[in-house]
């Protein structure tokens, strides 16, 4: 059964990552007010970015993996700019 890792860019510019097995579904809860505590109080403009998966717990990690990264390679991803991301990856472990 298929999942997906997605972030949603919020009203107040900042991001929220998520997992999930019903991708319609949770889009749909977040941006009615209905999906978690964060996007009622700063609601969704915006999908930015998603990766789909083979199952929830591969999604899952790669939501907990994103979600350590600075805002810098966070807004990379969404880009798309992979050669950058590389570099902000190296850059990092040389600190």
């Amino acid at each position: 059964m298929p999942a997906w890792f997605y972030v949603l860019r919020l009203r107040s510019r900042k991001l929220y990552l998520g997992s999930t097995r019903s991708k319609l579904q949770r889009y749909a809860d977040h941006f009615s007010g209905r999906g978690c505590k964060t996007t009622r109080a700063d609601p969704p403009i915006a999908v930015v970015y998603e990766e789909e998966f083979q199952t929830y717990k591969e999604a899952f990690r790669r939501e907990r993996q994103v979600k350590r990264w600075t805002r810098a390679k966070k807004e990379t991803l969404i880009c798309g700019a992979f050669g950058e991301l590389k570099r902000l990856a190296r850059r990092r472990k040389k600190c």
